[in-house]
């Protein structure tokens, strides 16, 4: 099963993918069941097969396999970001996300160096720092820690720290919301947080300084709830799984808990261009949707796909078919932040342990726990 662009589609059948239970109301049968189990719906097309059909307003194309995500990912001429999910959202409708090629290239190899591996050992210390400050002793809810924690890990990032603490929760509490409270535009909001960024970038300190006022607006949107939720889980695991949380193991534990609980669980793009997969049409205008939660769930590439495991990442991780930051040449800008900060939290707790918690995924902007995490810090 593969993708290619043919020269001239026309006279072809649109596609006759299978499609999971919808309402009988068109071309937003599919809608209702998005906003209220999206989850649900995702499991139960990938069910009828490794491409299914959606109806959520216009036409969309799921596709977990990964030679879907490969070619998704990487065409950027077919398959652009701008009218995708992500432009739905004033926080993330700008910058480097809706760029498309062929400037979106030259735009991210100007922000590259800021978010580089190396870049980010520069902010290490003074990160860890700003979180020991902050750690909890005795018993703690691990979402609401996870969330300050990553709010601060930006802050320090980005103006060392300057950025007033309430202003900056204010902001940044939207995403973490249930749907539609995400997308609702916020011009007074969003207008007193640009005006601070420019006050902030004005004194030379942090990322800030060197990035367009959009980029670093967008970074901060970008960077919260994914990592607040990835930081909630592995903390949960690390108290569940204790044997993993070893300097040595922390890694590995990271890197199942993305496998699990990726925070992008679907991703999205709209064809540009007629296109084709296994024969069938994909027509101009789609949305054409691939899923790391379905992929890194797909029985073919992972054994025992549903147990915790991170030994597996011992191993060869399947091509293609572990995207917790996305792939190709818009993999994720903050992943190298995202995962630096991971550690460094995740290392300054000798031992965990589990009180209560509902660790299921509850989907909203991004992948989140269902419920509380009640855990005990031993140290």
């Amino acid at each position: 099963m593969g993708f290619r662009t043919p020269p001239l589609l026309r006279g072809r059948r649109e596609p006759g993918w299978p499609e999971p239970r919808g309402y009988p109301w068109g071309k937003y049968g599919h809608l209702p069941r998005w906003a209220g189990e999206p989850l649900a719906l995702l499991e139960e097309g990938a069910a009828l097969g490794e491409v299914f059909a959606l109806r959520l307003g216009r036409r969309a194309v799921v596709g977990y396999s990964p030679a879907w995500n490969k070619r998704l990912l990487s065409d950027l001429q077919t398959f652009r970001s701008r009218g995708s999910f992500s432009s739905l959202t004033p926080y993330l409708n700008g910058g480097v996300i809706t760029t498309d090629a062929p400037q979106h290239r030259a735009k991210r190899q100007e922000l590259n160096p800021s978010f580089h591996a190396k870049a980010m050992l520069g902010l290490q210390e003074s990160i860890a720092a700003a979180l020991e400050a902050i750690r909890p002793k005795g018993e703690f809810e691990a979402n609401a820690w996870a969330s300050e924690a990553a709010q601060t890990a930006l802050n320090v990032a980005f103006f060392a720290g300057r950025f007033p603490h309430a202003e900056l929760a204010r902001f940044l509490a939207p995403l973490k919301r249930p749907f539609p409270a995400p997308l609702w535009p916020r011009p007074l909001l969003f207008a007193g947080v640009r005006r601070r960024i420019a006050a902030l970038r004005s004194q030379g300190d942090g990322l800030a300084a060197h990035l367009p006022a959009e980029e670093v607006l967008i970074g901060l949107a970008a960077g919260y709830d994914t990592t607040a939720h990835t930081l909630a889980w592995s903390l949960w695991h690390a108290a569940v799984h204790p044997g993993w949380h070893t300097p040595e193991g922390n890694r590995l534990l990271i890197k199942e808990t993305l496998r699990l609980y990726p925070p992008g669980f679907v991703g999205s793009r709209r064809a540009a261009a007629d296109s084709e997969f296994d024969g069938y049409l994909i027509p101009k205008g789609s949305l054409v949707l691939y899923s790391p939660y379905l992929t890194h769930r797909h029985p073919d590439l992972w054994e025992r796909p549903l147990v915790f495991s991170p030994a597996r990442f011992e191993g060869r991780i399947p091509a293609w078919g572990y995207l917790p930051f996305g792939g190709g040449e818009r993999i994720c800008l903050g992943m190298h932040f995202a995962q630096m900060v991971l550690e460094v939290a995740l290392s300054l707790f000798k031992a965990l342990q589990p009180l209560r918690g509902d660790p299921r995924p509850r989907p909203g902007l991004t992948l989140a726990p269902r419920g509380a995490l009640q855990l005990r810090a031993l140290d």
